[in-house]
C-alpha cells in the first residue's frame, strides 16, 4: 500500500531524480538560512470571517490607480478565481490548506532577499530590502508580501481574487508596522502596465504560473513591470510524470496537502519553456533550482532535481549599462 513514508523514501533515495539540463544557468544553492521573521497572528483564527469594507486603492509616486472593478484580461482564469475564493479564509491557518506556502517562505524569502542584495548591492543588515519596491503577483492572503515587507521593502500585493485581497488587508491590519510599506489591490499584472511599466525593482510570481490561462501573456506582463536591471522571481511546478504523480495525485489524494482539483497538469510548465519565455522578454536567467517539500516534516529544501517544484531568478537587461548580465557573470567567474 502506497503511503507518505514510501513516497519520501523513494524521493530521498534518488529513484525519481533526473536533473534537468539548462545550459548556461547556475543551479547553485542560494543562501538559505532559516527565515525567522515570519509572524503569525493569534487573532487570525477567529477574525478571518470578517470583511474589509471599501474599495482597494493603490498609490505610487508616479501615478494613482483606483481599481473599482477587475477588467477581463486574457491570462486570468475565472475558474481559478472561484476555486481560490472558496478557501480564501484559510490563508493564515499555518496548518491548513496553505501550510506548504507558509513553510515555503523559508526558501523563497532568502532566495529573493539574496538575489536582490546581490543585484542591487544593498548593505542594510537590519532591513536589507529597504528602498526597494517589489510587486507580489498573485499575492493571495499576503503570506509572502508581509514577509518581504518586514525586510524593509515597499511591497505591492495584487491578486485577481477579491476575497484573497480582503483577507490580506485584514491580516495586515493586525501589524501596524506594515501599514506604510505593504499595499494590496484586486487586479492582474496586466492591469498595471499602462501606469507602472518598468517601475519595480523586483516582481515575484510564486506558485501562480500554473494557475493562469495564457502563460506567455502573463510572463510578458510581469516582465514589463520590472525596471531595467531588476529581478523576476518565479516558483512553479514542472510538467513531468513525477509532477503529476507527486504534485497532483499524491498531494491531493494521499497526503491531502491541497484541496482536490487545485492543480491542472496541463498548466504546468518546464524550466526550459519558462526560461525561454523569460529570456525572450529581455531577461537573462541567473538561477534555476529544484525544491522539495517533505509532508512529514512540513519543511522545504533545495535539491538539484527540478522534476516537480522549482524556482527561477532572472535579471532584466539594463540598457543604460555597457555590460550585459552575461558579461558580468563571466567576469566574476574569471576573478574567482
Amino acid at each position: 500500500m502506497f503511503n507518505k513514508s514510501m513516497l519520501i523514501r523513494s524521493l530521498t533515495r534518488g529513484n525519481c531524480i533526473k536533473i534537468s539540463n539548462l545550459d548556461g544557468v547556475r543551479t547553485l544553492h542560494p543562501r538559505s538560512e532559516p527565515f525567522d521573521k515570519i509572524v503569525h497572528c493569534k487573532i487570525c483564527s477567529y477574525s478571518l470571517s470578517q470583511r474589509t469594507r471599501g474599495q482597494n486603492r493603490f498609490y505610487s509616486s508616479s501615478s494613482r490607480i483606483e481599481h473599482k472593478q477587475r477588467p477581463m484580461v486574457s491570462h486570468v482564469d475565472d475558474n481559478e478565481i472561484k476555486k481560490f475564493s472558496k478557501i480564501a479564509q484559510t490563508f493564515w491557518n499555518p496548518s491548513g490548506e496553505y501550510e506548504a506556502l507558509h513553510s515555503m517562505n523559508n526558501l523563497r524569502v532568502p532566495m529573493i532577499r539574496d538575489g536582490l542584495i546581490e543585484q542591487c548591492e544593498i548593505k542594510n543588515a537590519v532591513e536589507p530590502l529597504s528602498g526597494l519596491t517589489l510587486l507580489d503577483v498573485g499575492c493571495g492572503g499576503g503570506i509572502l508580501s508581509e514577509a518581504l515587507g518586514r525586510l524593509g521593502a515597499t511591497v505591492i500585493g495584487i491578486d485577481a481574487t477579491g476575497d484573497n485581497i480582503n483577507v490580506a488587508q485584514l491580516h495586515k491590519s493586525f501589524d501596524p508596522a506594515l501599514s506604510l510599506n505593504v499595499k494590496y489591490i484586486n487586479c492582474s499584472a496586466e492591469d498595471l502596465i499602462a501606469t507602472e511599466e518598468g517601475r519595480f525593482d523586483g516582481v515575484i510570481a510564486s506558485e501562480v504560473v500554473e494557475h493562469v490561462n495564457d502563460q506567455p501573456g502573463f510572463i510578458e506582463a510581469c516582465c514589463k513591470l520590472v525596471k531595467p536591471g531588476g529581478s523576476l522571481f518565479l516558483t512553479t511546478l514542472n510538467k513531468t510524470y513525477w509532477s503529476y504523480a507527486i504534485g497532483i495525485f499524491a498531494a491531493e489524494n494521499i497526503a491531502n496537502l491541497v484541496p482536490k482539483g487545485m492543480h491542472e497538469w496541463e498548466k504546468f510548465v518546464s524550466p526550459q519553456d519558462l526560461q525561454f519565455l523569460v529570456d525572450k522578454n529581455g531577461f537573462t536567467t541567473r538561477l534555476v533550482h529544484g525544491m522539495f517539500y517533505n509532508p512529514i516534516t512540513t519543511h522545504w529544501s533545495w535539491i538539484k532535481d527540478t522534476s516537480i517544484n522549482y524556482a527561477l531568478h532572472a535579471v532584466k537587461h539594463d540598457i543604460t549599462s555597457t555590460t550585459t548580465p552575461e558579461s558580468e557573470t563571466s567576469s566574476s567567474e574569471k576573478e574567482t
